[in-house]
């Protein structure tokens, strides 16, 4: 599949989404992005960069939501045209979306809303790559039905994104399993390293976290054989106004990032033994 003008599948090298969960200012989003396009630049690994103007799904009414779409698109638009990398944003039922697409590369569509399906087919009527997430609550194998609203609109650009699944109260589990079992679809499959070590709603008002584990199942997803990688990250994890607690440290990115480069070179030479015995 073309994403952003580099070619993504299990065939192809590791490319990276990453940015901070939300849109903080303008002068965060250029400078994370400016060292991001750094890292990658430096290491080969395709980006794009990710963060969200509206997080409609905080745990507290009181919690930080972003700048809202019109600052938020700006800010993108900003990023776009000075730091020269593709943005990804999320988008909601209420979302301007043909707005929000005539600025942004590539459509997220969170977690639990995989399910609505006029929502699905409205952003895959964008005719930009849409990135699905499934939800805490869904089986691998009913991402196929996801998929399928998506693509019966005519848009072939759909990417699926495991986030782990809920494993009792406010806990999350990743089987990696699941990422060869999405591959099924037909769909580059994402793994989002960063969401599956969040434990929502953990800290009462807040969700909480355990970024320790990012390293642990972002090296395991590689080795299970991944197309991309999500990661949110940002300079001061612990003073980040959204999903701090699993936040991966700007500083500390380019040392697993060349770690998880060299895995996914060496798996993808070697190819996947388990083709052809699902």
């Amino acid at each position: 599949m073309q994403l952003c003008g580099f070619e993504v599948g299990l065939d192809r090298p590791l490319f990276l989404i990453a940015g901070p969960c939300v849109i903080e200012s303008e002068q965060l989003a250029l400078d994370t992005a400016g060292q991001l396009q750094e890292i990658t630049g430096r290491l080969g690994i395709p980006f794009i960069y990710k963060s969200s103007f509206d997080k409609a799904n905080r745990s507290s009414g009181q919690s930080f939501r972003g700048p809202g779409l019109e600052a938020g698109l700006k800010i993108l638009e900003t990023v776009k045209r000075e730091i020269g990398v593709p943005v990804l944003t999320d988008v909601h039922e209420y979302t301007p979306l043909q707005e929000v697409a005539a600025v942004v590369d590539v459509l997220q569509t969170p977690a639990f809303l995989c399910r609505q399906t006029d929502f699905i087919q409205n952003v895959a009527r964008q005719n930009r790559p849409v990135n699905i997430k499934k939800g805490q609550f869904l089986a691998p194998w009913d991402m196929g039905n996801v998929v399928a609203k998506a693509r019966a609109t005519g848009n072939d650009q759909i990417m699926v994104c495991e986030r782990g699944v809920s494993f009792g109260y406010n806990n999350l589990v990743s089987d990696m399993r699941a990422l060869m079992v999405m591959r099924a679809t037909g769909c580059p499959v994402v793994f989002d390293a960063t969401h599956s070590v969040q434990l929502p709603g953990g800290q009462g008002n807040a969700s909480g976290g355990q970024r320790e584990f990012v390293p642990v199942l972002a090296r395991a997803a590689v080795a299970a054989g991944i197309a991309g990688l999500f990661m949110e990250t940002h300079p001061d994890p612990d003073q980040a106004l959204s999903d701090g607690p699993n936040a991966w440290p700007l500083a500390r990115l380019e040392a697993l990032l060349a770690t998880l480069k060299a895995l996914d070179e060496t798996i993808k030479q070697r190819g996947f033994l388990e083709t052809g015995l699902e």
